[in-house]
């Protein structure tokens, strides 16, 4: 960057605001961020011990609420607890294995991830909810690929991934089609697998797919919306300049797409679908406008946000276009005409 003139640091900084985008825009984990496992001093005053008579059932829903390395802590008070933290389905944010009060963009990518193989490696399973946000997985793609198998081994139901941006895109491993027990996928900032590779794979407890500024090609998302027979919600965020997206579906109710460029959004058959959400779409390249189609969408109540600088709207073989007027001394000003032809 240097060499033509560039200042290194404006990268650092565009970096930092596409990850604030990304993590705006992920689903929160189902674990609190707030607790902490600390010793009481001295002991009750009637000298009753009230843990041990808990059930293990409700100490695993405990240990299940704590930050991961509080979690594993429990397993060195007693035989019994050591149990429970094996058997408890693993909840592991990797936000909450960075020590010295560092940011995720400050974080050592060697030191969280050797601690989120460690985990991977040692807990027993089931994994209910994995979220790893924090590395840059460019130089550790063999970890990354013993990563899925795992989850994958582990039935794994709540997943999210996200690379922090490197200098070329790191391409997701195919093993991630072989996750059949996942409930909801969000992914960030990879080279999505070709489609091909989604033969034969198939999500049958999917209900929400998130993809946020992912190289994907014409096909790759239609392909996967396709063999997610449960999926419900659809969020798609980031720059996607060239693609056609084509969505047949018979459970989609909500679809939101934002901060985008594409050629095309085709909603060809969709019965189930309420909402379709259209936001801060990015100024197309040389003039050219979003082709949006809607064919059959009977259930549709909520549409928008239709700037008509950017989109070409065509319900069935209808083409819709605005025309805009601004009438001076009008408190609202501005007129809306739809121009109806097809």
């Amino acid at each position: 960057m240097r060499r033509h003139g560039l200042d290194p640091h404006e990268l650092d900084r565009s970096t930092e605001q596409l990850m604030s985008l990304i993590h705006e825009n992920l689903p929160d984990p189902p674990v609190s961020t707030t607790a902490r496992f600390t010793a009481l001093r001295g002991r009750p005053s009637d000298g009753v011990d009230r843990i041990s008579g808990l059930s293990d059932a409700l100490l695993r829903d405990i240990v299940s609420r704590l930050p991961v390395k509080d979690a594993a802590r429990t397993a060195v008070l007693a035989a019994r607890w050591r149990g429970v933290w094996r058997s408890t389905p693993l909840v592991l944010i990797d936000t909450q294995l960075i020590s010295n009060g560092r940011t995720p963009a400050r974080a050592s990518t060697p030191d969280v991830t050797a601690a989120v193989s460690r985990i991977l490696a040692t807990h027993p399973g089931p994994f209910r909810c994995v979220h790893l946000t924090c590395s840059r997985m460019g130089a550790y793609q063999g970890q990354l690929k013993r990563w899925i198998r795992l989850l994958a081994a582990r039935g794994v139901q709540d997943l999210v991934l996200v690379n922090r941006p490197w200098l070329r895109e790191v391409p997701l491993p195919k093993t991630l089609f072989t996750v059949s027990t996942l409930t909801r996928l969000y992914i960030g900032v990879w080279k999505f697998p070709d489609a091909a590779g989604l033969q034969g794979a198939c999500f049958p407890h999917l209900r929400e797919l998130g993809i946020c500024s992912i190289a994907v090609e014409d096909g790759d998302i239609d392909a996967f919306v396709a063999r997610s027979p449960a999926l419900e919600i659809l969020n798609i965020q980031g720059r996607m300049k060239g693609v056609r997206l084509r969505l047949v579906s018979h459970s989609l109710r909500c679809v939101q797409i934002c901060s985008f460029v594409m050629e095309s959004i085709d909603v060809v058959n969709a019965p189930c679908l309420d909402r379709l959400i259209l936001s801060e779409c990015l100024d197309p390249a040389g003039g050219s406008r979003t082709r949006v189609r809607i064919g059959n969408v009977p259930k549709l109540r909520i549409f928008g946000y239709l700037d008509p600088g950017k989109y070409v709207l065509e319900i069935r073989d209808t083409v819709i276009t605005v025309l805009l007027h601004i009438q001076p001394g009008n408190d609202l000003s501005t007129l809306f005409n739809l121009q109806i032809s097809g």
